[in-house]
C-alpha cells in the first residue's frame, strides 16, 4: 500500500471573519486489520461562501462522538482538534478498534452489563458503535434490543448516569410539565449535539405505557426508542445523527416507581383520556413545527392509545406505529411462506386456514388485520370471509360478542358471533374447537403454548404453524426446542425473540425463524424517507411485507426458511425499502424529484433495478469514510 504523508496545517487564529474562510476536509482511510499502515487523514482546500455561516466548530468536532473517533485520529488530527496528549500515542484502524470492542463486550458476565458497554460505546465512538452493528448484528442485536433491553428498561433509573456522559445527545426525555416549551427543547437539542445535521429524519416516540410484555415502565421506556433507532441506522443505514428518540414523561401507575426513591421520571399517575391526548396534541404540533418533514413513528403505548393516536393521525402527518403496523406485517411476511410450505408440504389450501391468536392486544390485532388483507388481496376471498378464518383469545377465553362482559374496541372487529352462545375458556378448548392449522401467541405469557396444547396442534395438522411472538424470551409462549419436540420435529415455526438451533434426529441443526420487527421497520422507515412521502399508507406496510416474503435466497427457500438470514439484514432492508417507495410512487405519495424522475423514465426490471439501487444510495453506513468527514476552517492564503 503506498504510504500518503500527513500535512501540517496551521493552527486557526480565533473568530477570522467569515470572508476570509477556507476550510481543511479530513477523511478518514480505514486500513485492514493485517496492514501496518494506519489512517491518514488527507487536507483538501474547500472554499466557503462569505454569507454560509460556519455551524461546526474546532471544539465541537473535538467532543464530538461521531467525529473524534479516538485511537483511530492520527497525529495530525489530533493535533489541529487540539487534542495532542490527550491519548495515547498508538493510532489504530476500525478493525483493531473492533477486536478491541468485542473482546471487552464478550468479557462482561451479564447481558445488562453488556447493555451498558454497548452504551457508553454510543456516547464516545458512535462509528465504533455502528461498526460492531453492522458488521455483527447477529450478536449485537440481542443486547442493544430484544431481549436485552426489556432488562435495561426496567433498570433504567439504576443504569442512565453510567450510559453516557452528562449532556449526551442520546434521546430527549419530555415531562408533560414541559410542554409549553417543548418547541425550544427540541431546538436545543441539535444545537447541543455536534451542529452537523439540521434536521432528524426520524423520531421513535414513547410514553412507556406497555413496554414489550413487562407493562409500565414509565420514564425507564426510553430504551426502546433508543434502542428502535439503533437498528434504523445499523439494518437500514439512516443516519444516526437524524434519529431522535422521544420519552413522554407523563407519568406512571406502577406502584414501586411512585414509591422508589431512585426512579428518576416524574412521580405521578398517568393523565385521564382527556389530558393525555391533548399532551399529545401538543408534541406532535411541536414535533412538525420545528421539523416538518420528520417521520414519527409510535412505539409502546397501551393497547387503547396505540390505536387511538393511530387512528387519529394516520392520514394527517408522516407517521405509523410498528407495534400495530410493523409487527403485523413482519408476522404477514412469516406467514406468507409458511402458508407456501404447508401448501406444497402438507397439502393445506390457502382457504382452508383457520387461525387462533392468543392474545387480543393492539400487536395481535395489528397482526390479524395484515393477515386478513393477505387472504382478500392474494387468494380472492371477501372482506367477511376472511374474518372467519380467525379466532382470537384472551384473559376471559375466546372472544365473542355474547361472551358477557365489555369488549374493547380494538377487539370487536374479529369477536366471534357464529359460536352458538357457547364459551370457551381455555386455550386448549378453544383448539379442540377449532382445530386451528395456525396457532399465533401474542399474550406476553410464559409457557402458555403447553405440551398438550401444541400436541394438539400437531395431531390435527400434519405441518402445523406455531408462531410463540411475545418478548422478551422470558414472555415467549413455548421455545423452540419445546415447539420441536412436542410436534416430532414438524412444524413451521417462527418466534419474536432469538432460540438457539435444534438438533434434529439427523444430528442436523435446525434454526428457527424469528419474526422480529427489524426485519421490517427499518426498511419501511427508509423507503418512506426516500421516497419524501407524504404519508405511511396501509398499502405501504403491505408491500413492506411482501417485499420481505420475496427476499429470500434459493438455499432460504431450500432450507424451508420462513425469514432470511439476519447477517443479510441491510441487503433485507434495501429491498424493503425499494418495495415501500414503488408503493408511495403508485399511490401518488412519493414527492423525491429524482425518484420520481426515475418512474418516469423507465419501465420493468431496469425500473426495479434503478429504484433499488437509488435507496442504497442513500444508506449510511459505518464502513465508509466518506460519511465521517470533516472540514475545519482555516486563513485563506
Amino acid at each position: 500500500m503506498r504510504e500518503k504523508l500527513p500535512i501540517l496545517l496551521k493552527r486557526l487564529p480565533r473568530n477570522p471573519p467569515l470572508s476570509s474562510l477556507r476550510t481543511q476536509s479530513f477523511r478518514f482511510q480505514s486500513t485492514s486489520s493485517s496492514s501496518i499502515a494506519m489512517p491518514i487523514v488527507q487536507q483538501e482546500s474547500l472554499n466557503v461562501a462569505s454569507n454560509g455561516p460556519v455551524k461546526t466548530s474546532t471544539a465541537s468536532y473535538a467532543t464530538s462522538p461521531y467525529y473524534n473517533q479516538g485511537t483511530a485520529l492520527t497525529q495530525e488530527a489530533r493535533t489541529q482538534l487540539g487534542l495532542r496528549g490527550y491519548a495515547p500515542v498508538g493510532v489504530e484502524n476500525l478493525e483493531l478498534q473492533k477486536t478491541r470492542a468485542l473482546n471487552q463486550l464478550r468479557s462482561k458476565a451479564t447481558d445488562l452489563e453488556k447493555y451498558t458497554f454497548m452504551a457508553q460505546l454510543r456516547n464516545s465512538n458512535t462509528r465504533l458503535f455502528y461498526k460492531l452493528v453492522c458488521d455483527d448484528i447477529k450478536e449485537i442485536a440481542p443486547i442493544i434490543y430484544t431481549p436485552t433491553v426489556g432488562e435495561a428498561c426496567a433498570e433504567y433509573s439504576n443504569i442512565y448516569p453510567f450510559l453516557g456522559p452528562p449532556g449526551a445527545a442520546d434521546g430527549l426525555y419530555v415531562s408533560i410539565n414541559d410542554l409549553p416549551y417543548l418547541k425550544d427543547i427540541l431546538r436545543n437539542y441539535r444545537k447541543n449535539s455536534d451542529g452537523t445535521i439540521d434536521e432528524p429524519e426520524i423520531t421513535v416516540i414513547t410514553d412507556g405505557s406497555r413496554i414489550l410484555g413487562l407493562g409500565d415502565l414509565g420514564v425507564g421506556g426510553i430504551g426502546i426508542p433508543i434502542g428502535k433507532l439503533q437498528l434504523y441506522s445499523g439494518a437500514a443505514g439512516i443516519d444516526p445523527r437524524k434519529t431522535l428518540p422521544i420519552v413522554l414523561d407523563f407519568g406512571t401507575n406502577t406502584e414501586r416507581y411512585l414509591n422508589d426513591p431512585l426512579y428518576l421520571g416524574l412521580k405521578q399517575k398517568r393523565p385521564d383520556e382527556e389530558k393525555f391526548y391533548e399532551a399529545v396534541d401538543e408534541v406532535m404540533k411541536a414535533i412538525y413545527e420545528v421539523f416538518p418533514n420528520i417521520l414519527v413513528q409510535f412505539e409502546d403505548f397501551s393497547s387503547e392509545h396505540a390505536f387511538g393516536l393511530l387512528e387519529k393521525y394516520q392520514d394527517k402527518v408522516f407517521c405509523f406505529n410498528d407495534d400495530i403496523q410493523g409487527t403485523g406485517s413482519v408476522i404477514l411476511a412469516g406467514f406468507m411462506n409458511a402458508v407456501r410450505l404447508a401448501k406444497e408440504n402438507a397439502g393445506v389450501d390457502p382457504k382452508d386456514h383457520r387461525i387462533v391468536f392468543f392474545g387480543a392486544g393492539s400487536s395481535a390485532i395489528g397482526v390479524a388485520k395484515q393477515i386478513l388483507s393477505y387472504f382478500i388481496n392474494e387468494h380472492g376471498l371477501s372482506e367477511e370471509e376472511a374474518k372467519k378464518i380467525f379466532y382470537l383469545v384472551d384473559s376471559k377465553g375466546l372472544v365473542t360478542l355474547d361472551r358477557g362482559d365489555r369488549l374493547a374496541q380494538h377487539k370487536v372487529y374479529f369477536a366471534r358471533s357464529d359460536n352458538s352462545q357457547a364459551q370457551f375458556r381455555t386455550l386448549c378448548d378453544v383448539i379442540d374447537y377449532v382445530k386451528p392449522t395456525a396457532l399465533i401467541g401474542l399474550s406476553a405469557q410464559h409457557q402458555a403454548f403447553t405440551k398438550e396444547a401444541v400436541g394438539k396442534m400437531a395431531a390435527n395438522n400434519k405441518l402445523p404453524i406455531v408462531f410463540p411472538l411475545s418478548n422478551p424470551m422470558t414472555n415467549a409462549e413455548c421455545t423452540f426446542q419445546q415447539a420441536m419436540e412436542y410436534t416430532d420435529y414438524k412444524v413451521l415455526f417462527a418466534s419474536g425473540t432469538a432460540f438457539p438451533p435444534v438438533t434434529l434426529p439427523s444430528g442436523e441443526l435446525k434454526y428457527a425463524g424469528q419474526g422480529n420487527n427489524m426485519y421490517i421497520f427499518p426498511g419501511l422507515g427508509l423507503g418512506a424517507i426516500v421516497a419524501k412521502a407524504a404519508r405511511v399508507s396501509d398499502s405501504m406496510v403491505y408491500e413492506a411485507a411482501k417485499g420481505l416474503s420475496s427476499s429470500l435466497l434459493p438455499e432460504e427457500i431450500q432450507n424451508g426458511n420462513l425469514y432470511p438470514e439476519l447477517n443479510r439484514i441491510r441487503e433485507v432492508s434495501g429491498e424493503v425499502a425499494a418495495a415501500v417507495a414503488n408503493q408511495a410512487i403508485q399511490e401518488g405519495l412519493a414527492r423525491d424529484p429524482e425518484m420520481l424522475e426515475i418512474a418516469t423514465n423507465y419501465k420493468g426490471q431496469e425500473y426495479k433495478d434503478r429504484l433499488l439501487a437509488y435507496v442504497k444510495s442513500h444508506m449510511w453506513d459505518a464502513n465508509k469514510d466518506s460519511h465521517f468527514s470533516f472540514s475545519l476552517p482555516s486563513p485563506s492564503l
